[in-house]
């Protein structure tokens, strides 16, 4: 299945590449909202607050109000993720908190989060870059690689979102044999980004029991815009 990412940034939803350079900003949202009506979820994440370098909640909200979402970015504690429950996201999307000072799956944590929002809520974001799971907005390495921390993290969260940060933005693909051992790695539903650039990938990763988080290759026109239904969007 393929799931649209809508990325915020500066009040404007936009597409970086590798989470640093601005690629382009998205400046018909309300048009790519209304094309994105017919998809079950949406990923909607607030790069600024995965930063720390400020929110977009307001804009995150009108996209919640009108689309099935599920929200990430800045989420570290069970207030935050309750609120954007409250507000209508499906679920949330988790990563920073998941993993302590040292840089490790922090499984206390963990459990404490599914403990207050519930586990099916939680979506656990494993991003990695050069094979080691990258959290803070891609900025902080952390001493494990993606599947050590998926099947760590298994017990605690509904989902995985795994991103291969080595080719997020790029274009020029994703890494198949990177997401076939995250797959391999955990029984519950994954999800995969990072480069994705060609509808030719998307039933590949189907074959894999993984979703296709696209961003990029949609606003482009690389790949098409067609809701699982069928119907061309």
């Amino acid at each position: 299945m393929l799931i649209p990412a809508i990325d915020l940034k500066g009040g404007r939803a936009v597409q970086l590449v590798q989470g640093r350079d601005l690629a382009f900003t998205i400046d018909d949202l309300d048009l790519w909202i209304e094309r994105f009506a017919s998809f079950p979820i949406v990923h909607v994440i607030d790069l600024d607050a995965a930063l720390g370098t400020g929110e977009n909640r307001a804009l995150a909200e009108r996209i919640v109000a009108r689309l099935p979402c599920r929200v990430g970015g800045g989420i570290r504690h069970a207030e935050a993720a309750r609120g954007w429950l409250a507000a209508g996201a499906r679920q949330v999307i988790v990563g920073s908190v998941l993993f302590d000072a040292g840089g490790r799956p922090d499984l206390a944590a963990a459990a404490a989060l599914a403990a207050a929002v519930g586990r099916e809520r939680l979506v656990a974001a494993v991003d990695s870059r050069a094979g080691r799971v990258v959290v803070r907005g891609w900025a902080a390495p952390t001493a494990v690689g993606a599947v050590e921390a998926v099947r760590a993290l298994e017990p605690h969260v509904g989902a995985f979102l795994y991103t291969h940060v080595d080719t997020e933005g790029l274009m020029q693909g994703i890494d198949l044999e990177a997401v076939r051992a995250v797959r391999a790695a955990t029984s519950l539903p994954v999800a995969a980004a990072g480069g994705i650039r060609s509808d030719e990938e998307i039933p590949a990763l189907d074959r894999l029991g993984v979703d296709a988080v696209v961003g990029m290759a949609l606003y482009t026109g690389r790949i098409g815009l067609r809701p699982p239904d069928g119907r061309a969007g």
